[in-house]
């Protein structure tokens, strides 16, 4: 999944995007929106973040992300994480505080790939030493 980080034409939907300042919901999607990164938000309270169109849920975003990128405590994600599971989507990414052994579990169980003990900032940051 760090290939599809490197080419920055590849998008990455954000779950628990945030207008909150104080939260990584907004600190990530800025600074991958700083990186180069196309971000598209998900949050079901928000309409628009940083001038960006927020969706309710990844299923809205007609093209299919790249990467699903969660920071949303474990409890939402998991739920979230099963129901994109059922309808195809393959790519999942935890911050940390967003992953739990229950989501690594079943996402192993579904072959699908995820990644779950790596802040995505940092290796955006660092992704030319992968």
């Amino acid at each position: 999944m760090i290939e599809l980080l490197k080419d920055k034409k590849n998008s990455i939907a954000l779950i628990g995007a945030s207008n909150d300042k104080s939260k990584y919901g907004y600190k990530i999607l800025l600074d991958l929106k700083n990186k180069g990164h196309e971000v598209l938000p998900v949050n079901t309270r928000e309409a628009e973040i940083q001038g960006a169109k927020v969706y309710k849920n990844v299923k809205e975003i007609v093209e299919c992300p790249s990467i699903i990128n969660f920071v949303v405590p474990p409890n939402i994600g998991i739920e979230i994480t099963k129901d994109l599971v059922a309808n195809g989507y393959d790519n999942f990414w935890y911050q940390p505080g967003a992953e739990s052994e229950e989501i690594s579990n079943f996402l192993e169980l579904q072959n699908k790939n995820f990644i779950d003990d790596k802040c995505i900032m940092v290796v955006a940051g660092l992704i030319n030493n992968y």
